[in-house]
């Protein structure tokens, strides 16, 4: 499991928010590669996520990203703990 915090003003950087206005959050990224790229190798996934999480402007450690490279993998539930930092 692992962990990030996001202030609430962009929290919609994390998750799908209809009413959003922020383009793909980082949830829909995770969600596309878990369908596309399951089996595939971690370190072909790794970079994916990094971008994605990049362009989320989500701070996501090597560890944390090799930790969901071999969730989409191995096809396995990777679970996120979310903080919500105040405005």
């Amino acid at each position: 499991m692992g962990e990030i915090t996001v202030s609430a003003q962009h929290l919609d950087h994390l998750l799908h928010d209809p009413a959003g206005t922020y383009g793909t959050p980082y949830q829909r990224a995770f969600a596309e590669l878990a369908a596309s790229h399951r089996g595939r190798p971690v370190a072909e996934i790794v970079p994916l996520l990094r971008a994605a999480a990049d362009a989320a402007l989500l701070g996501f450690t090597g560890t944390d990203l090799a930790d969901q490279a071999e969730a989409i993998s191995a096809g396995a539930r990777y679970e996120l703990r979310v903080r919500v930092a105040g405005c």
